[in-house]
């Protein structure tokens, strides 16, 4: 199981950090990765990283402002957003898909576990 948490309410340019807990497995074997739904679009992809931390992919739309990490003793992953913006208002989800190697993945097709989502929300 994935239990996002972190959300909240934050004015334009202020710093928002998620964490995305993982139980009942090995969250070593795992990449991991951050995907947002606003309200009426689609759910897109935010930001990656592999299972060893060494890797990771932004989204351009965040590429700067967001950093992915991972605290593999604490079976914990993190995004961290900075500068945010009120178009980065979304509920946000963790995922998860066991895999070893060195390959980043973008498709939400990818993922086979999912957190419950946080909500993100920045005022003008």
């Amino acid at each position: 199981q994935l239990q996002a948490s972190g959300g909240g309410l934050v004015e334009a340019g202020g710093s928002l950090r998620l964490a995305c807990a993982a139980s009942g497995r090995t969250f070593t074997s795992y990449a991991m990765g951050w995907f947002r739904q606003a309200p009426g679009k689609e759910r897109e992809f935010v930001a990656t990283i592999t299972w060893s931390g060494r890797s990771t992919y932004y989204a351009d739309s965040v590429k700067g402002r967001f950093t992915v990490s991972r605290d593999n003793a604490k079976n914990t992953g993190y995004l961290q957003m900075n500068s945010l913006r009120p178009e980065d208002t979304a509920v946000y989800y963790c995922a998860a898909r066991r895999d070893t190697g060195s390959n980043v993945f973008t498709g939400m097709g990818s993922y086979n576990y999912w957190g419950q989502g946080t909500q993100v929300t920045v005022s003008s």
